[in-house]
């Protein structure tokens, strides 16, 4: 069953930000755009990868008026050992989750039961708490931060321009297509 336009569900879990833990909720989470960033697990190879890619690109996200929230089935506790033993995650000033009882995983339908580690998923949530897009990528495949920021700019624009949308490749500041019976067939 497809997530898309689907409202997240509610969750409430410990997370590491900035050096402290606190507790977030699906309430924390609404009245701002957000990116849920799923990945398998801690102290692994390719994640700290990922991670760090969007720790580049966080303070972007932060002027677009984006939240990001790292998960995996860690727990906050080890995201802190995680951010204190690397140099790659210490850089992250995001919300990096807990999620022990796979609530969140199992919410966004990510979860490897079998394994109890979530698969790479990123999701963009509107500030409504509705889930504009998904990207599920396997084990082996990184994802890339960049493409990600393209990606929200998208999102945000389609939802400030109604009766437009963006298409392939799209990139901020270019034509946009205004879906209509005269462009069937012309594209």
């Amino acid at each position: 069953m497809s997530v898309i336009n689907t409202t997240i569900k509610p969750f409430k879990t410990q997370a590491f930000k900035n050096g402290k833990f606190i507790e977030v909720t699906e309430k924390d989470v609404l009245g701002k755009w957000a990116v849920f960033f799923f990945y398998p697990a801690d102290f692994t190879f390719v994640c700290p990868t990922e991670l760090g890619d969007v720790a580049d690109h966080y303070d972007e996200l932060q002027k677009m008026g984006v939240e990001v929230y790292s998960v995996s089935t860690d727990t906050h506790f080890v995201h802190k050992a995680w951010h204190d033993a690397s140099d790659t995650i210490r850089k992250i000033k995001y919300t990096m989750l807990g999620d022990p009882t796979w609530e969140i995983s199992n919410n966004f339908e990510v979860l490897r039961p079998d394994q109890g580690l979530a698969n790479r998923g990123t999701f963009i949530v509107d500030p409504q708490g509705v889930i504009q897009a998904v990207e599920i990528t396997a084990e082996g495949i990184g994802r890339n931060a960049a493409d990600l920021l393209r990606k929200v700019k998208a999102a945000q624009y389609v939802a400030a321009h109604p009766g437009e949308v963006c298409p392939a490749k799209w990139e901020e500041g270019e034509k946009t297509l205004a879906p209509s019976l005269d462009l069937v067939g012309k594209i």
